[in-house]
């Protein structure tokens, strides 16, 4: 069945990650703040949630993927 909370993770980190490549498409200088505090919050809860539960190949995924939603976190 596979690990949950690492999928939560997984596609919260993606839902941050295409919300500000398609903001970043629109050559808008505004950043779309009501969209990334609180889905970059929900993408890092679910990254700490699942963390506890996975294995030690998903925790270096969740790792990545924390490293990307940092990333994206600097473009704002």
């Amino acid at each position: 069945m596979g690990n949950r909370l690492f999928q939560k993770a997984r596609e919260a980190v993606n839902n941050v990650v295409e919300k500000m490549n398609s903001h970043s498409m629109q050559h808008d200088n505004s950043t779309p703040q009501h969209l990334s505090a609180h889905d970059e919050a929900v993408a890092q809860n679910a990254i700490s949630s699942a963390m506890a539960n996975s294995s030690d190949a998903e925790r270096a995924q969740l790792a990545e993927l924390q490293q990307e939603l940092d990333q994206n976190g600097e473009l704002k």
